[in-house]
């Protein structure tokens, strides 16, 4: 395959990596971006953290500047794509420009699943997605006195321990019966649920949202699904996202939960690939079952191999899915997937505001949760993706040390 030209849509954390990948690998042919978003690619997951405190700039929201760009050759437009001609191996433009390509990487990621109540349209009711929706959240939290969450989820989570900060009465609405339910075993969740308590949050599990009421256009309170009255002069929600597929669905791609790839990232039209939030992909730490990660690693992780297969060196995608996030003064990070865990085992440690939790179903080791204990995490990410066999038996043994076992599993024997 002649590679000269390479037109990237999206810039978000996948856009921008591959890219860079790109770069690092030693292509030297024409790198585009089409960022539908004002400005250079930057970062998104400190939007509901520092950079809604203001402990982060905009300027260090971002990826690169204006100067890495330049120097590394790569061209960012602002701009959307409205169709791509598969034939004419074209991407157009909103304006009636056109890119040519040689080969087309999709990076389109995701958008906030929109909250399904009367009122949601009123002022003062945000999801949290782009700068735009954080710096409009800003303006207001400071000032805000009774704030209503939607979802307790990360984001979510997030936002209300960052509005609790700012002096905010906090009211978290969950479907589920606990907080990141999803994501998280048991232990941990009632772990943060508990942190989160203690910074004046409260909690209503089981509870949806039946409707918002406002004045003069302005959001006022918040009518629970049992009736309920919540008063809020600040709404904002976290319900989940939806990958953004219309472009390649047009396309004649195929299109399932998003866009369909095979262990190379590679779509229905070989001159076509995708990668980040947008990509239903064989997962292998699933046994290869369709997946779609909403994650920086993943996405990071999708434009590195795709960028090394794209440079002639293919390789299915197996990297291990880690996630993060930073609530209040608890950092969680999760190595691998608890899909499907039937038994966790919590190691000891003496600070109460540190957690490590082994997730296992049976007798294989799934995923290692941990609070505020990086170390562990990166010995987890390891353990994970390596070949050694850690049980619960073993674990759950007294005195029993993950970077002891560690050690001791990748010995190698002496004569």
């Amino acid at each position: 395959m002649s590679l000269n030209t390479v037109v990237i849509i999206g810039g978000g954390q996948a856009g921008y990596q591959t890219a860079a990948s790109l770069r690092q690998q030693g292509f030297t042919g024409k790198v585009t971006i089409v960022n539908n978003e004002p400005g250079l690619p930057y970062q998104r997951p400190p939007l509901s953290k520092g950079y809604l405190l203001g402990t982060l700039s905009a300027q260090h929201l971002l990826h690169r500047n204006e100067k890495w760009y330049a120097g590394q050759d790569v061209e960012v437009l602002a701009g959307h794509a409205v169709e791509i001609d598969r034939d004419g191996k074209r991407v157009v433009l909103e304006d009636g420009s056109a890119l040519a390509y040689d080969h087309l990487v999709l990076a389109t990621g995701a958008h906030n699943r929109k909250l399904p109540a009367p009122g949601a349209d009123l002022a003062g009711v945000f999801g949290m997605k782009t700068q735009a929706d954080a710096d409009a959240v800003s303006e207001r939290v400071r000032a805000a006195k009774n704030v209503v969450v939607v979802g307790a989820g990360f984001i979510g989570l997030e936002f209300a321990s960052v509005a609790a900060k700012l002096g905010a009465k906090v009211h978290v609405l969950e479907l589920a019966d606990r907080p990141m339910a999803r994501a998280l075993s048991v232990p941990t969740s009632q772990r943060f649920r508990a942190a989160h308590e203690g910074w004046g949050v409260t909690f209503d599990f089981g509870l949806g949202l039946d409707r918002i009421e406002g004045e003069d256009g302005e959001v006022r309170r918040v009518i629970a699904s049992d009736g309920r009255v919540l008063e809020a002069d600040l709404v904002v929600y976290g319900i989940g996202v939806i990958p953004n597929t219309v472009l390649a669905e047009e396309a004649g791609l195929e299109i399932s939960n998003g866009i369909l790839v095979d262990g190379l990232l590679q779509t229905s039209d070989p001159d076509i690939s995708a990668v980040g939030d947008a990509v239903n992909f064989p997962c292998v730490q699933l046994d290869s079952a369709p997946t779609r990660l909403e994650s920086v690693q993943n996405a990071a992780d999708q434009a590195r191999a795709l960028a090394a297969r794209l440079m002639g060196k293919p390789a299915d995608y197996i990297a291990l899915p880690w996630f993060w996030s930073d609530q209040g003064d608890l950092k969680l990070q999760i190595a691998g997937m608890s899909n499907g865990y039937d038994n966790t085992v919590e190691l000891e440690v003496a600070d109460e505001k540190q957690m490590i939790v082994l997730c296992f179903r049976g007798d294989e080791l799934l995923a290692i949760e941990t609070v505020n204990r990086p170390g562990e995490h990166m010995i987890a990410r390891r353990i994970l993706a390596g070949e050694a066999a850690l049980t619960p038996e073993v674990a759950g043994a007294a005195g029993f040390n993950l970077k002891e076992w560690e050690q001791a599993s990748t010995a190698v024997p002496v004569g």
